[in-house]
């Protein structure tokens, strides 16, 4: 269980550039000042990314000392703003709002990196790797025809 809510909690960071480059609905409030309460529609789980929450997965999963995971909190905050605000640009084409949210998970694993040990970055390197074939495989089924 707490592998599968791990995946889902991980898929949630790291898919976020392919859930944020999809234009906003008209029907939803824009997400500055959206509730921070349970998802309403499928596929709105990255709205409600608990930084604090996924520090500590992290910390977890990658044997962080508290020190690491105190460190890597305020990263994951301002990744959440930094993607709120992107959600909330409306003049921004798709394109641009999917490679502008790339551009900030990239940069918030650089700074993430920067804070674990060298074992540790490989683990997190393969927790990466493991989430972009489970995403590939996701998008490889959804793209073929059902009978």
């Amino acid at each position: 269980m707490n592998a599968t809510k791990a995946t889902i909690v991980l898929g949630a960071l790291l898919s976020a550039s392919v859930m944020f480059a999809q234009a906003p609905d008209a029907t939803q409030a824009p997400a500055a000042t959206a509730p921070q309460a349970a998802p309403s529609q499928p596929g709105d789980q990255h709205r409600h990314f608990d930084p604090q929450r996924f520090a500590a997965h992290l910390g977890q999963r990658l044997s962080l000392s508290s020190d690491q995971v105190a460190q890597i909190t305020p990263i994951l905050t301002a990744r959440q703003q930094q993607m709120q605000t992107l959600r909330a640009d409306a003049s921004l084409s798709e394109q641009d709002r999917h490679t502008k949210a790339h551009a900030i998970m990239q940069d918030t694993n650089t700074k993430i990196e920067a804070v674990l040990t060298d074992p540790q970055k490989q683990q997190f390197e393969q927790m990466l790797a493991q989430r972009r074939q489970h995403r590939h495989n996701h998008e490889q089924q959804s793209s073929q025809p059902q009978a």
